[in-house]
């Protein structure tokens, strides 16, 4: 028998509107006492960071915050938060906000006192047991967004700002100890942010199930996760406060992580070092080039996607489905090509290069080569 692998599944997660009134509660039995909430600038000011920060304090945890979190996260970033995090003797992370303060969160919190540098703890191999673990912090994950899954992954992304690299660092303990997923944190995202992180669970569900990895159960709940978010991606754009469809994406987000442990492919391949490199949105790079991954992929996963288009109700193939994705790609206002997204064509070999070295490459269902690799940027442009 050939079929072998190794799964793992997530953490608690607590659901529901409102549940961000148990962030000391999911402190308290993480084992946190003196908590820093890991957030962007652009939260740090609104209404929901000061209600967290709120019901900490009001919990007796403080009120301790570091927002130094760019976009693109990178090691100066991870530097500056563990220097804020020694100073003020926490014990433990609450990462709150999207993909990248979620990230963040936990690079701070893997790194608080470890023996090795936080390269040397990349996602190859198993790099990861060079890590001290019994130093690792306890992390509580708050999404404020509904796209990336960190909430609920066992891995982070971090840019390396010297070689414009995003690299993946993965510990088992990266796992939040508890996770708040409230939909109502996610109202007052910009259209913009809704429809680029949305996508960015559609991309995660997506390369998981065209993925060729035998994981039968991640297939399962990658399929479901499409189904979610092509029926409420639509309502939650055109109806941010349409807390049903706010709630289906945030559930679609954390199963395109579950689901993508079965691995991804070239969106991300492609995506990683456009986002490094330009600085781009990771969700919305990844629309952008999704329709042209499909069509790159197509004679891998065509039957594969018939199957997948008659389970979400799309008529007419692998043909349809591929017409379906770039209709709401339309209908988002996600830049048609790499272009408009203001890829410069010129940088196009060192983003084959890049992408080659992306650990995404091992799940694409057509082996990526530096000839079609270069083909397939092209076509984005």
């Amino acid at each position: 028998m050939q079929l072998k692998a190794n799964w793992s599944y997530p953490t608690t997660i607590k659901f529901g509107a409102g549940r961000i009134a148990e962030l000391g509660d999911a402190c308290k039995a993480a084992g946190i006492g003196r908590p820093l909430l890991v957030t962007d600038r652009a939260l740090a000011s609104l209404p929901i960071t000061q209600q967290a920060l709120d019901i900490l304090d009001a919990s007796g945890l403080g009120r301790a915050v570091f927002s130094g979190v760019d976009a693109n996260p990178t090691e100066a970033n991870m530097q500056e938060g563990l220097q804020v995090y020694r100073a003020g003797g926490h014990d433990g992370v609450v990462a709150f906000g999207g993909g990248s303060a979620l990230d963040l969160g936990k690079m701070i919190a893997l790194m608080v006192d470890q023996p090795v540098s936080v390269w040397e703890l990349e996602d190859i191999g198993d790099w990861w047991t060079r890590a001290n673990a019994d130093t690792i912090a306890p992390i509580v994950a708050v999404p404020t967004t509904a796209g990336t899954g960190s909430e609920v992954g066992r891995a982070g992304v971090l840019t390396d700002s010297a070689t414009h690299r995003k690299k993946i660092i993965f510990h088992p303990k990266l796992m939040p100890a508890v996770t708040l997923c409230d939909p109502e944190l996610t109202v007052g995202m910009p259209a913009f942010i809704t429809a680029g992180t949305g996508m960015d669970a559609l991309a995660h569900c997506l390369e998981a199930y065209c993925s060729p990895h035998y994981h039968p159960m991640s297939q399962g709940i990658a399929l479901e996760g499409m189904r979610l978010v092509l029926e409420n991606l639509p309502i939650a754009y055109e109806n941010p406060g349409n807390l049903e469809a706010r709630a289906n994406m945030m559930s679609a987000a954390a199963m395109g992580a579950v689901a993508f442990q079965k691995g991804l492919g070239a969106i991300h391949a492609l995506s990683h070092p456009i986002g490094a490199v330009f600085n781009t949105h990771h969700g919305t790079t990844n629309a952008v080039v999704m329709p042209m991954v499909l069509a790159f992929n197509r004679h891998e996963i065509e039957g594969r996607m018939e199957r997948a288009a008659a389970y979400l109700g799309v008529s007419g193939g692998f043909d349809g489905f591929h017409a379906h994705v770039t209709a709401l790609r339309d209908a988002l206002s996600i830049p048609a090509n790499l272009t408009e997204l203001g890829v410069d064509a010129s940088r196009i070999d060192d983003l084959v290069e890049m992408a080659l070295l992306d650990p995404s490459c091992g799940g694409n269902p057509v082996e990526l080569t530096r000839d079609n690799t270069r083909a397939l940027f092209e076509a984005c442009m």
